[in-house]
C-alpha cells in the first residue's frame, strides 16, 4: 500500500474559505495584536482582498483608508514587478543584440580586419531543420527566418 504524500505546508494554509471562517472564529479572540488584517493574511496564506472580504464576513470592522492604502500598495508593487520585467527583457535583448545582425544570427568574434565570424541564419535554419526544430510561422525564407537581407551576404565579405 502506497504511502500518503507528507504536506511541508501548514494545514490552516491548505484551507477552504469554508474552513477557514470556521477556524478563525476560533483564532479571532485570542489575537491580541493591533493589525488583524496582516495576521490573518500571513496566518492563512491568503491575500489582501481575501482577507477584508473574509474578515468583514466574520464581523470584523475595518477602516476603509486603511483598506485603500493596502490596495493602493499592493497595486503600486504589481507595477514595480511589471516595470522590473520590461527593463530585464529590455536589458537581454541588448544583450542577445550584440551577438546579432542581419547576417549572422549569433557572432562568435571579428577577424583582424573587424570582419564578424560565426553561424549565419541560413547555417542555423539548416540545424535547426536537422534536430527537427519547428520554423516560425511568419517566415517565408528558410533560410533566414524572421530576417530581412541586407546587401551583401556574408560569402561575399570573405
Amino acid at each position: 500500500m502506497a504511502q500518503k504524500k507528507q504536506h511541508n505546508t501548514p494545514r490552516r494554509r491548505r484551507f477552504t474559505r469554508h474552513q477557514r471562517l470556521d477556524a478563525a472564529r476560533s483564532w479571532l479572540p485570542t489575537y491580541d495584536g493591533d493589525h488583524v488584517a496582516r495576521a490573518y493574511r500571513r496566518r492563512y496564506g491568503v491575500d489582501w482582498p481575501t482577507a477584508f472580504r473574509e474578515l468583514e464576513l466574520l464581523g470584523v470592522e475595518l477602516d476603509p483608508g486603511y483598506q485603500e492604502r493596502v490596495r493602493a500598495s499592493v497595486r503600486g508593487q504589481a507595477a514595480a514587478r511589471k516595470h522590473r520585467r520590461q527593463e530585464q527583457a529590455a536589458l537581454a535583448e541588448n544583450l542577445l543584440a550584440d551577438c546579432q545582425d542581419a547576417d549572422f544570427a549569433y557572432i562568435a568574434g571579428y577577424t583582424s580586419w573587424g570582419l564578424p565570424y560565426g553561424i549565419t541564419w541560413a547555417e542555423m535554419a539548416a540545424l535547426e531543420l536537422e534536430s527537427g526544430a519547428v520554423e516560425s510561422p511568419d517566415s517565408s525564407d528558410p533560410a533566414e527566418p524572421g530576417r530581412a537581407r541586407s546587401g551583401a551576404s556574408s560569402a561575399d565579405q570573405h
